[in-house]
């Protein structure tokens, strides 16, 4: 990962669009740095409970308590969307022609439940959103060589209809069974993702990756997985500047 100025990741290809703001913060910047940001271009973050969940909220207006869920999206200029990460995938949609943004929290559980097909489908009831149109920006996660799951993982994947490919399998040989022995699989969050947005329609041109790095490996970033006990977390956000 390259030293960055900025507390923060962007993707060029979003860059140009006029009136939006968007970025995958890293270890450097803390909510308070979120809220400095947000008040300087006169936008109100939205910073939900986050749960594991396939709960999307349309937001009209700022509201008014806590929300619970993992996806947010508005067409409304002034709300700054927020997701929290620390090893999950956080993913940005834009949709340019309607004037429409979503920022979703994809952890695995989120993944097995569909989320970002869900916002994807969301987007399009709410505003009209065509998949065709729509830029799909994915934020660092952790990647598949450090990311180990159970049988019980891979086979929820496998009900939900996703492919086999989305895992590598470790820990025995393949087609050996061994006696006590248990396979651990790795799993591809941002394969697994970018496998729904294909299904869905989205063009392989307009789904970016902010950064081929792994939040576990990288030391610049934030990884449940590397320090448990660590509270903080990454803020990832995308809004339209009033």
């Amino acid at each position: 990962m390259t030293v960055n100025q900025r507390p923060y990741l962007t993707v060029p290809r979003l860059e140009p669009i006029p009136g939006l703001v968007h970025g995958f913060g890293d270890a450097r910047w803390s909510e308070a740095d979120l809220l400095a940001f947000a008040a300087a271009k006169g936008m109100r973050p939205v910073i939900m409970h986050q749960l594991h969940s396939d709960i999307v909220h349309r937001l009209d207006e700022a509201p008014g308590g806590t929300l619970e869920g993992d996806a947010l999206m508005t067409n409304v200029p002034g709300l700054l969307l927020v997701i929290r990460t620390a090893d999950c995938l956080p993913v940005l949609l834009v949709d340019e022609p309607n004037r429409a943004v979503a920022a979703v929290h994809c952890g695995w559980r989120g993944t097995e439940g569909r989320l970002l097909e869900k916002a994807v489908k969301a987007l399009g009831e709410a505003y009209g959103s065509k998949p065709g149109d729509l830029r799909a920006a994915l934020g660092p996660c952790i990647g598949p060589a450090c990311y180990e799951v159970g049988l019980e993982v891979r086979d929820a994947f496998l009900r939900a209809g996703f492919p086999p490919s989305v895992f590598v399998e470790r820990g025995h040989v393949p087609g050996v069974h061994v006696p006590g022995l248990k396979s651990k699989y790795l799993l591809d969050l941002k394969a697994a993702n970018r496998w729904l947005l294909d299904g869905l329609g989205l063009r392989k041109t307009n789904v970016f990756d902010a950064g081929p790095v792994c939040t576990h490996c990288e030391p610049r970033l934030l990884s449940y997985r590397r320090h448990p006990a660590d509270p903080r977390r990454m803020y990832n956000f995308a809004g339209l500047i009033p």
